[in-house]
């Protein structure tokens, strides 16, 4: 339910570009959508995540800009934006605190050396980058409805493949459990 929550602005973005070919109009009502999805966040979970107050922001300036000068370009930035941001926020947390950002989110669940999560952290970053890169490409070379196919689909249809290769990275590094049973009969 949290990803669909998450995901829901740019579906209602989606729907709207879809239905009226207007990325503006569509801009538009992205703007609210996201404010009320942080107003619904916050009433069932008294909780705002800080990517999400990043991604508001941004959502509000740089959709804002689009409505006010008409101009498609500010909220076709808004990806890289975001993916930069990420790729410096992971950057920074292989010189910061003891644990990357990746491992801080996964050390919980997954046991592994820490040269493992420094380079899994690193992947991370190059992913970001190169996210924030295409973006770019498909919002300049192509038309605008590739661009909010791209921004739905393809953003999404990537990290859904990074996050299965991360598994298989992962499952190549994970450390045995020292807790199972074994029997000695």
């Amino acid at each position: 339910m949290k990803i669909f929550l998450d995901f829901l602005p740019v579906i209602i973005f989606f729907i709207v570009y879809k239905s009226t070919d207007d990325i503006i109009l569509a801009t538009a009502v992205l703007i609210p959508a996201t404010l009320l999805q942080m107003l619904y966040t916050w009433i069932k979970t008294h909780k705002i995540e800080m990517i999400q107050l990043v991604t508001l922001g941004l959502v509000v300036i740089l959709g804002g800009a689009t409505v006010l000068f008409q101009d498609k370009t500010f909220i076709q930035w808004k990806p890289t934006v975001v993916t930069w941001l990420f790729a410096a926020a992971f950057l920074g947390s292989q010189f910061i605190g003891e644990k990357t950002i990746i491992q801080r989110l996964m050390a919980g669940t997954i046991d592994m050396p820490a040269n493992a999560w420094k380079q899994l952290n690193i992947a991370w970053i190059i992913f970001y980058l190169i996210l924030g890169a295409v973006n770019l490409y498909v919002a300049y070379t192509m038309s605008e409805e590739t661009w909010v196919n791209f921004k739905l689909f393809g953003m999404l249809g990537l990290t859904m493949v990074f996050i299965l290769l991360q598994g298989f990275y992962i499952s190549k590094h994970i450390k045995p459990d020292n807790n199972e049973n074994h029997s000695d009969n």
